[in-house]
């Protein structure tokens, strides 16, 4: 569950640290984890948990005095928790924020439209909003890749240049990329994959080590599970930790991604070390390495200048192009 609220109150970083305190203490004892950021005067939170736990904590958070307004983003069951321990974030911008403006693209002038849309509809946590606009672009005939390449990532690189000029808050982009990623779900296609199918591919899909952005490891999950692989996910913390998984699920596959909305730059280096340790298991069992996020999108970086084996310029057509890589590697 994901929800944001307005504190009643503006809290010292004492009070914080308290209130952070005791909720880590009460969610060790529910086996809840999640994070919560604060900005502005406003929460943002993150849960997941057993659903009797939940239930629980959720009553206890609705009778709660020191925040108004609580409102629901989205609410299911997931199959993983995505968190490990409790975070949080105190961003102390609290200047008037400017309307986001979607840059200049090649995009024909209709998509760059659409793109604005879809960008409003995100950063106003209007999920129903997105949803019906996504099924109308459907309806019109917009395939799932084209929904996706055109709009949906676009969006999400919006997102992260308003985040960067100071046009948005962290929360702003936090619920944006949450809300694109929710949207993307629903332009899913199911095609009909029989060769990948028949081959039983397995892939583990994963964010770089640290990285807080899922928006694209979200979404390939979804292709490359209707195309018929079998899909593991992975938010490690650590080069070891994602080490130590592919080592015991020995995937065929592993794409590792970084921010699909921010051009991590600094994280270049970073990511060469993670392929390469993860690369130190392969002997055995050899593991095609993809990477992404939009440092790739936007060519500001190669699968050759850290290590990988395939560099994915978006997420449409990733899954056949690592079973391609996935075949020449069984039959080599």
């Amino acid at each position: 569950m994901t929800y944001k609220s307005v504190a009643t109150a503006a809290p010292s970083n004492h009070d914080l640290d308290q209130m952070v305190a005791k909720a880590r203490a009460r969610n060790r004892s529910l086996q809840v984890t999640g994070m919560l950021l604060f900005e502005n005067g406003r929460f943002l939170q993150t849960l997941e948990g057993p659903a009797k736990s939940m239930r629980a904590l959720w009553s206890s958070i609705q009778r709660d005095n020191r925040h108004d307004h609580i409102e629901v983003l989205s609410e299911h069951i997931a199959s993983a928790r995505l968190f490990t321990n409790w975070d949080l974030l105190v961003d102390g911008r609290f200047d008037h924020l400017a309307p986001v403006r979607v840059a200049a693209s090649s995009a024909p002038a209709a998509v760059e439209a659409h793109i604005a849309r879809l960008v409003d509809l995100a950063l106003n946590a209007d999920d129903l909003g997105l949803n019906a606009a996504i099924a109308e672009f459907g309806e019109q005939g917009w395939t799932a890749d084209a929904i996706v390449t055109l709009l949906i990532e676009p969006a999400a690189r919006a997102l992260g240049d308003a985040w960067l000029e100071d046009a948005c808050t962290e929360i702003d982009l936090t619920i944006g990329l949450s809300m694109l990623q929710l949207a993307g779900h629903t332009a899913r296609q199911n095609h009909s994959m029989h060769t990948i199918r028949a081959s039983r591919y397995r892939i583990l899909l994963a964010t770089a080590p640290g990285e807080q952005h899922m928006l694209g490891t979200s979404l390939l999950a979804d292709q490359f599970f209707d195309h018929g692989w079998h899909v593991d996910m992975a938010f490690p913390d650590s080069d070891e930790a994602l080490a130590n998984q592919i080592e015991a699920e020995r995937p065929d596959a592993v794409d590792i991604g970084l921010s699909d909305a921010c051009p991590r730059r600094h994280a270049l280096a970073n990511l060469r070390a993670t392929v390469q340790h993860s690369r130190l298991l392969g002997a055995a069992h050899p593991t095609v390495v993809s990477v992404g996020g939009r440092l790739f999108a936007e060519a500001a970086a190669t699968a050759m200048s850290v290590g990988a084996d395939h560099a994915r310029k978006g997420l449409a057509g990733t899954s056949i192009r690592i079973a391609e890589l996935v075949k020449r590697n069984r039959t080599s």
